[in-house]
């Protein structure tokens, strides 16, 4: 299923490059040892922002909630509606959030708290890759 590919910024640079490298990472602050995604300039809890680093994740993770997608104006995706996006909460830090489909998981069949482990998917325009989540059997 192609994707859109993603246009890193100076800011989520280091979370593109990493999951060229197969790796998921996410932004943590020293100062008061929070992770926060999306990537920010500033800690969501302490402001800091010369305490930012980029930890990297072990790649699992549950189901929280899912939704069937039936009409979207991505052109890429069009042709594999309808098709299941997930809501994705990392082992580390439930908090911490990511958005996926779920390849190989048939349409509206999701378990909610599934366990999922992450892939990796090369876009087809810049050849970016991005985190998709497989249901770990």
């Amino acid at each position: 299923m192609p994707k859109q590919s993603p246009v890193p910024d100076e800011l989520d640079q280091p979370f593109w490059d990493a999951c060229n490298e197969e790796r998921l990472v996410i932004q943590n602050c020293v100062s008061c040892d929070r992770l926060q995604h999306p990537p920010e300039a500033e800690c969501f809890g302490c402001g800091s922002g010369n305490e930012l680093e980029w930890r990297e994740m072990s790649g699992r993770g549950r189901i929280h909630s899912y939704g069937v997608v039936y009409d979207n104006t991505v052109a890429l995706r069009i042709p594999d509606q309808p098709f299941n996006l997930a809501v994705i909460e990392l082992e580390e830090d439930p908090e911490i959030t990511l958005v996926s489909n779920l390849p190989g998981v048939p349409l509206d069949e999701v378990e909610i708290g599934a366990a999922v482990t992450v892939i990796f998917e090369e876009t087809p325009a810049t050849g970016q890759k991005i985190p998709e989540w497989q249901v770990v059997e």
